[in-house]
């Protein structure tokens, strides 16, 4: 069948064997050749992509909940989405979220994402407890801090290239409410935006929405938005949420003159509206607003969003920030969307893309062009001593990831290690040489 990442650039024809059971995924690592695991499609580029590919979302039971503890064991298929619906009438949430729920317990741990509270909380494995990971040879290793650790390190954000992540066991948060109180804060531009973030820094939830359109002479302005669980008892009411699909016909509608527009009319309207104003919202509005509507990808046309998410050190912003932005305004290709997130400290994980500073993605539309200029803003963010996020990217040189993560060469000798680097193969791997 044709799949592809969430971008849908690239798409490929891949023969996808579909597992319900251990034993279904030690059948296909039984044949001979390479393969990785494409479960939910939400990484943007290539990472999961490959002419054979193991799927495994049928495999979402929870096999263990601990109530009193907030203790789940999973299966690698569940979804973020799935494990909210199980968890939170009970008082428990997951303790680092990423923008989507539709991602797998397994792929969150395969690109060690992160959430809106990285500066307080870290990524995703901080609350992984062990891992359970089927090799090439079909047995199941158990992996955590202090069983099997080198291999805990290279999986936790290892793009699934240490093999297949059948179950999990994770420590939640407790909460009291599926309501957030939130609060924005307008900043005139990056450099103010930076100040805001240090300043608002002991909120558990901070994000920033960032205007890439020229305003008084350059791109920067930003709305801050930041949130912590309500404290009441007994709001924590319906977990589904419904997302209509979105209408490819709407496509045509989104370009620069739309982009300019809606950014004006965000950053006035709701800094008019909600700046210094506390609100409630429901905790799926907060964590997962796209989620909202299904198919969000198809507003870029064909070939879908093409996002370029990349951190720099704390010591290299805002003139970093500042760097890819004017160079993006330069080219013509400006990003339609902008989100600024504050990261705290880098983890022991291998090839984890957080580091203490702050992470810009931005949404580009595919147009002739663009892929030169994302060459271009690469050497501006090895310069400043950044590096671009894995589960991101589609199209980025070896050397970039060589300059990026210092973890690379022990990473590679564990794969070697374990005779892993002939059987878990995507294109991304290909492509960066590992």
């Amino acid at each position: 069948m044709q799949i592809s990442g969430w971008s849908r650039c690239p798409t490929i024809e891949a023969r996808v064997f579909s597992c319900f059971s251990y034993e279904d995924v030690r059948a296909c690592l039984s044949e001979e050749g390479s393969m990785i695991v494409h479960a939910l499609g939400r990484s943007y580029g290539d990472c999961s992509l490959a002419p054979r590919v193991i799927h495994t979302p049928p495999m979402s039971r929870i096999i263990d909940f601990d109530r009193q503890k907030g203790v789940v064991r999973c299966q690698a298929g569940l979804s973020i989405a799935e494990l909210v619906e199980t968890i939170l009438p009970h008082g428990w949430f997951p303790a680092v979220t990423p923008g989507t729920s539709h991602v797998t317990i397994g792929g969150a741990i395969a690109s060690d994402v992160h959430g809106k509270n990285h500066h307080v909380a870290g990524s995703f494995s901080t609350y992984v407890e062990s891992i359970e990971l089927m090799t090439a040879d079909g047995r199941v290793c158990r992996c955590s801090p202090r069983e099997n650790s080198d291999l805990f390190r290279a999986t936790c954000g290892g793009m699934g290239l240490t093999g297949v992540i059948v179950a999990a066991t994770l420590r939640l948060k407790r909460v009291k409410s599926g309501q957030i109180i939130t609060e924005r804060v307008r900043a005139r531009n990056l450099e103010e935006a930076c100040e805001q973030f240090e300043l608002l820094s002991d909120w558990t939830y901070l994000v920033a929405w960032v205007d890439c359109f020229p305003a008084d002479g350059e791109p920067g302005r930003c709305l801050l938005l930041m949130g912590e669980h309500a404290n009441e008892e007994g709001l924590i009411g319906n977990t589904k949420m419904k997302s209509p699909q979105c209408p490819s016909f709407l496509s045509r509608f989104l370009n620069p003159f739309s982009g300019r527009l809606f950014n004006s009319l965000y950053y006035g309207l709701s800094g008019r509206t909600f700046a210094g104003r506390r609100k409630r919202v429901s905790l799926f509005s907060f964590f997962y607003p796209l989620d909202r509507l299904a198919g969000w990808n198809r507003l870029y046309g064909k070939a879908g969003p093409i996002q370029y998410q990349f951190v720099m050190p704390t010591e290299a912003c805002p003139q970093g920030l500042y760097a890819v932005l004017k160079k993006s305004l330069e080219s013509g290709h400006i990003p339609l969307l902008g989100v600024l997130k504050l990261f705290g400290s880098a983890n022991s994980n291998l090839l984890s893309f957080p580091m203490k500073g702050y992470t810009l993605a931005l949404d580009f539309m595919v147009r002739p062009g663009l892929f030169k200029l994302l060459d271009e803003l690469d050497r501006i963010v090895v310069d400043h001593g950044g590096r671009i996020y894995l589960a991101k990217d589609a199209r980025m040189p070896a050397e970039m990831l060589e300059a990026g993560y210092p973890g690379l060469a022990r990473f590679c000798q564990i794969r070697k290690q374990n005779g892993l680097q002939q059987r878990f193969m995507s294109l991304q791997s290909i492509r960066l040489g590992l």
